[in-house]
């Protein structure tokens, strides 16, 4: 039997990509600056990570105003949502002590 940690997703296992999913998971939609706020990390990092996430299908950005402002806002995909589910599935494996099949 295989210890549960080999089934880590490794694109959500990075801390500020685990952060983002499970900031969006807990919504529908998240803005990009109170995502950034939040889990207190620069622009450009966060941008990084959301770039991975969406080249991985996990997250969607949605780009408007808000007045004359442009704004992002990001959601995850059903895959990602999905993908999330299965990664806090594994942890709660490792951490309970409960490796399945």
């Amino acid at each position: 039997m295989s210890h549960p940690r080999h089934a880590l997703d490794e694109i959500i296992h990075a801390p500020v990509r685990l952060s983002i999913m499970a900031m969006l998971a807990a919504a529908e939609t998240v803005e990009f600056g109170f995502l950034r706020d939040t889990i207190e990390v620069s622009d450009s990092l966060l941008s990084k990570h959301i770039s991975t996430l969406e080249k991985a299908g996990y997250v969607r950005a949605t780009k408007g105003f808000v007045g004359k402002r442009p704004r992002t806002w990001l959601a995850l995909t059903d895959e990602g949502r999905s993908a999330f589910q299965d990664y806090t599935s594994v942890l709660r494996r490792i951490t309970e002590g409960t490796h399945g099949d």
